[in-house]
């Protein structure tokens, strides 16, 4: 396990990628097989992939859409940084049989956090969203030991507020958008299975997940359901990493981080929001928002449900 120290030790971006948002090296025991792996609760049956190196990697197959059709299976998973991967996690990935992996984080998150541990022959997509220096901030915050500059900066509800301004730029910035709208095509687009990712596999991760399964005919408050299983899937992981700011010293209130670490329905409805506020309807965000023509938005259909 990367210690506290090591990590608070790094730059602020590094803090906050190798810390905060990804898994705390308290990752799944490794397992030979990456399907299923059974959780629990009817939502996560055979959901969850066994991918060592990863604790919130899932397919986004078996959901039931408006017209009574099913997600397929085996077809699109999301995941969090594929670069922690074990060499059993690169081993029971390359049983996924992945045409390509998208990752959705930025440059310097890269340069910090590594690059993915994939499988030989498979391409790595680049489609960088914008996290509006989320991560340079918590390194800020964490490294600072100030319980009241903390307080100020994470309590009475600032740490929400920066999270719901993160969802909305998802939609106001028009770089995040053509990425976005560039990875719904490389899926639609695909000739096999794929798999997309940013750092934690919450956020980012989460509204690409949402945007998708809705596009495709899944109602919105079952989609909003899969967004917030990451909570469930990622719960030890981010509370061992509160437990050792708080042993290394750096925070008195560790629970400050729970906004920044959490998904909350809040935050996906800011997103969902201002998609309506700005192009009038779901429908609308797609095709002029995001640049999705009809063509691509059947091709998706076709590809993800039968």
């Amino acid at each position: 396990m990367r210690s506290i120290s090591r990590a608070l030790s790094a730059s602020a971006a590094a803090l906050a990628l190798a810390a905060l948002l990804a898994p705390v090296a308290a990752h799944a025991a490794p397992q030979a097989s990456v399907r299923p792996a059974h959780f629990a609760g009817t939502l996560t049956a055979d959901r969850v992939l066994a991918v060592p190196g990863t604790v919130n990697a899932r397919d986004l197959g078996g959901y039931t859409t408006y017209d009574g059709k099913t997600t397929k299976w085996n077809t699109v998973y999301r995941t969090e940084t594929l670069s922690k991967l074990t060499p059993e996690g690169t081993q029971a990935l390359a049983g996924l049989n992945l045409k390509g992996v998208i990752d959705l984080r930025t440059a310097p998150e890269i340069a910090v956090d590594g690059t993915d541990k994939l499988p030989a022959g498979v391409p790595s997509i680049a489609r960088p969203v914008d996290d509006t220096s989320l991560f340079a901030f918590i390194g800020q915050v964490v490294r600072s030991k100030d319980p009241a500059y903390q307080q100020a900066q994470l309590g009475d509800g600032k740490a929400e507020a920066r999270m719901a301004a993160l969802y909305k730029g998802f939609v106001t910035n028009p770089a995040n958008r053509a990425q976005l709208g560039a990875a719904i095509r490389d899926i639609a687009g695909a000739s096999g299975p794929v798999s997309f990712h940013c750092s934690a596999g919450k956020d980012r991760t989460g509204v690409l997940a949402d945007t998708i399964l809705r596009a495709v005919g899944v109602p919105a408050s079952v989609s909003e359901q899969d967004y917030l299983l990451s909570n469930q899937l990622r719960a030890a992981s981010d509370k061992a990493l509160r437990d050792q700011v708080k042993a290394g010293g750096y925070m008195q209130n560790p629970d400050l981080l729970i906004p920044l670490q959490e998904v909350r329905s809040s935050y996906l409805a800011a997103f969902r929001d201002q998609a309506v506020a700005d192009y009038g309807s779901f429908g609308g965000f797609l095709t002029d928002g995001l640049g999705l023509d009809i063509a691509t938005l059947v091709k998706l259909r076709s590809r993800t449900v039968a």
